[in-house]
């Protein structure tokens, strides 16, 4: 299942229309971290993007930020997913056929909806980021988008029959008029659509391969099955401090250093993420101090290797983490490891 994740394209495309707005470059690339080297078929977590629309939405007047996005996605900038929807004998064509395959680039499979109105043919898209000033930009970019693809693809300049959108008007509605050509734009329709005239949905498109809208299908379709998370920022967080857990007693600030953040920015990120960093290096030193029991190290040593004062500090820890004493979770431990010897040999299961 891929709900919950998105593209790393768009997590890029986003990133990019964030810095020209006026984003700050720390929060940025505090959402797109190692992404731009990750491979075609990771996924990013779904919040990253969102608080990246978050930025964006409340850098620019309302009615611009989801304008500004589309601007910035030249053909391309979505590899798997433009080629696609240009490439078939007619937009119709191009756009029912691809639709299945959706979530090659957004978070859910039933966030768009493309269907045909007698001849003409209707987009719909509906996505909810939390903030209404966030999914109102959200949703005016899709459309936006689905539009300048439309032009690119039949390479005229097609106003739309409709675009509705759900939320509010903006104050100024300009940069929404430009985008779509027209001033005749809905608000608090109920639904956020642009329908396409049937003499611009039918017309053959000019450079349309139908073959080759075959392999890029087939193409998204293994993109689909190969998908793979991208750790989150919580994953490298977690990582950073295990490896400062080799030295002993962490520090905040020597784990912020290691994520390139502040102290401050750290902590508040961690709050995002419903925890803390003291939940954390508990968590982490019990996962830790747990391997160094399994691995035949007394609790002195546990205790001198993770940075207690020593190993009475340790056994009240242990008991706050769990209840158990050391010696308690090493006999536990050791069950365990006759438990899987066992099953791996296929004789059953040790007796507890």
């Amino acid at each position: 299942m891929l709900d919950g994740t998105v593209s790393i394209p768009l997590l890029l495309l986003l990133g990019e229309a964030a810095r020209t707005a006026g984003v700050p470059e720390h929060l940025v690339r505090a959402e797109t971290g190692s992404a731009a080297t990750a491979d075609e078929a990771a996924r990013a977590p779904l919040p990253s993007l969102i608080r990246l629309w978050e930025h964006l939405s409340h850098a620019l007047p309302p009615g611009r930020a989801g304008t500004h996005v589309a601007d910035t996605a030249a053909l391309g900038s979505l590899p798997a997913w433009d080629y696609l929807i240009v490439n078939g004998t007619t937009l119709t064509d191009a756009l029912t056929h691809s639709a299945p395959y959706h979530q090659v680039v957004t978070a859910s499979e039933k966030e768009l909806a493309v269907h045909t109105r007698g001849d003409d043919l209707a987009v719909r898209y509906h996505s909810s980021a939390g903030d209404p000033r966030t999914t109102a930009a959200v949703h005016e970019y899709v459309l936006a988008y689905y539009l300048r693809r439309a032009r690119e693809a039949t390479r005229t300049d097609l106003t739309p029959l409709r675009v509705a959108f759900s939320h509010p008007a903006p104050a100024d509605r300009s940069a929404l008029a430009r985008a779509f050509g027209t001033a005749a734009l809905e608000f608090d329709a109920g639904v956020n659509e642009l329908v396409f005239r049937a003499e611009d949905a039918h017309a053959p498109l000019p450079s349309g391969d139908p073959r080759l809208a075959e392999l890029l299908r087939g193409h998204a379709g293994m993109l689909l099955s190969a998908a793979h998370p991208l750790p989150g920022w919580l994953d490298l967080f977690r990582t950073a401090l295990d490896a400062e857990l080799d030295h002993a007693a962490p520090s905040l600030g020597a784990v912020a250093a290691r994520l390139a953040s502040s102290p401050r920015t750290l902590q508040r990120r961690l709050g995002e993420h419903g925890t803390t960093w003291r939940a954390e290096v508990d968590r982490a030193r019990h996962a830790r101090a747990r391997r160094l029991l399994s691995s035949g190290l007394t609790a002195e040593a546990v205790a001198a290797r993770l940075g207690f004062s020593d190993d009475r500090a340790l056994r009240k820890a242990f008991h706050r983490w769990s209840g158990h004493t050391p010696a308690q979770e090493r006999r536990a431990l050791a069950r365990q490891d006759r438990y899987a010897a066992r099953a791996d040999l296929g004789t059953g299961a040790a007796r507890p």
